[in-house]
């Protein structure tokens, strides 16, 4: 196994490119982990509290999966502390494989990848407009940083991680707030392009402003900016909550892949 990707990596993620999106973005950057065959097997950690990559191709054989599993134990990420991001054939081998071993490996989160080739403007308007963040939005960004991370329960860090993660979505100068007819900001919204494809995230809607249509409203003039830039829109979500999947599919979400989280 070689520790480093190149372009027979990037070849093998171009077939499953919704679902395996943030994995392409992780190998062209610094990673903890990374482990790869160039053929039928990559495994990639990039830092905690990040979940652990493992790609595999549809069909693979147990054989394979076994091999997943080893690497994964050899190289300590089956320590209790680590989650996985993979195909549903290999999670239910993992959860198998772990239970043998007498680890308590579970299913966390079933996720959706979604594209949009085409935005559909929401027929619901919502008051209030689009605004980009800028520097004076630093401290109230952490604070909806902190608040989503929290809904979601992954990828928690401590304040300063998230002023970090602030500092640099605004200076990317694609990170927006949704700010009402009150001129209270009830919504944020990002997108991030990444070869002609762009991942829309971060959208969190403060709990006392939601079934406003501010989310769909704002994830529509996003997903515009996004196609404007020359790239494809497409997110990631909970596949088991309903209401945000009724809503981005509102706005010309295509339902591409599946994928799921075990820890």
């Amino acid at each position: 196994m070689d520790h480093f990707a190149d372009e027979r990596d990037f070849a093998l993620l171009e077939g499953d490119r919704y679902t395996f999106f943030v994995l392409r973005r992780i190998l062209g950057g610094d990673c903890t982990l990374l482990l790869t065959d160039h053929e039928r097997l990559i495994i990639c950690f990039s830092a905690h509290p990040y979940p652990v990559w493992i790609w595999t191709p549809d069909g693979a054989s147990e054989e394979e999966f076994e091999r997943a599993y080893r690497l994964s134990a050899d190289n300590g990420l089956l320590d209790g502390t680590h989650t996985f991001n993979l195909k549903y054939e290999l999670a239910e081998y993992f959860l198998r494989r772990a239970a043998a071993d007498g680890l308590a490996l579970s299913l966390e989160r079933n996720m959706f990848a979604y594209d949009c080739p085409k935005p559909i403007e929401p027929t619901d308007k919502a008051d209030g407009q689009l605004r980009r963040c800028t520097d004076e939005d630093l401290e109230e960004l952490v604070e909806c940083f902190d608040l989503f991370h929290e809904a979601i329960g992954i990828d928690k860090k401590d304040r300063e991680g998230y002023r970090t993660d602030a500092r640099a979505a605004i200076e990317s100068g694609r990170m927006f707030f949704w700010q009402n007819a009150a001129g209270r900001n009830v919504a944020c919204c990002k997108y991030g392009p990444n070869g002609n494809m762009a991942a829309v995230n971060y959208v969190f809607t403060h709990p006392e402003y939601r079934r406003m249509h501010y989310a769909e409203n704002m994830v529509y003039q996003v997903s515009c900016l996004a196609q404007a830039e020359g790239c494809l829109p497409m997110l990631y979500t909970n596949a088991d909550y309903v209401p945000s999947n009724a809503c981005y599919e509102k706005i010309g979400y295509i339902l591409r892949g599946k994928l799921c989280t075990i820890g």
